[in-house]
């Protein structure tokens, strides 16, 4: 089996609080790509009223994918129907792992998402950690960076660590 991790398209990073023209983008690619047929799963950053109390939101005071606002969800335009949806409160979904190694059959991940260069590349990475043979791979096309220039520079470092840009 192989594994469409869809990481954190939410309506804020896509055209709300945090959102960006690249993340407006890649939404039509991204639904292609989930309309392909491979076992789909979601992660979905969540906050609560705390958030500005958090060390991310000290460092990035922008409220955002606070749960329950419309913030939150996942963009319409993707079909979430039965697929595991992870709530993450940070940049990394150890859910995610553990959904993985409870695969049986798994043959390989692949990422797509956002952004690029803070959660796509820290599930890639928590991934490669937790199960260095399965083959990962990472959509450059459909997925957005906070800047075009952290994008390829996040691409380049996952590159590095074995996981296949396609």
């Amino acid at each position: 089996m192989k594994v469409l991790a869809i990481i954190d398209m939410q309506k804020d990073f896509i055209d709300g609080a945090l959102g960006t023209k690249e993340a407006v983008a890649i939404v039509p690619k991204v639904a292609a790509r989930l309309a392909d047929g491979e076992t789909g799963v979601f992660t979905r950053d969540t906050h609560h009223a705390d958030y500005l109390l958090t060390q991310e939101g000290r460092k990035l005071p922008v409220p955002h994918c606070l749960e329950g606002t419309d913030g939150w969800q996942i963009d319409a335009a993707l079909a979430v129907e039965d697929a595991p949806v992870f709530d993450k409160p940070g940049f990394g979904s150890p859910a995610l792992i553990e959904y993985l190694r409870s695969l049986p059959a798994l043959e390989g991940v692949e990422f797509i998402g956002l952004c690029t260069d803070i959660c796509v590349i820290t599930n890639a990475m928590m991934t490669k950690g937790a199960l260095p043979e399965v083959p990962l791979s990472v959509r450059a096309d459909c997925c957005a960076g906070v800047t075009a220039q952290s994008h390829e520079t996040a691409l380049q470092a996952m590159r590095m660590c074995q996981i296949s840009i396609v």
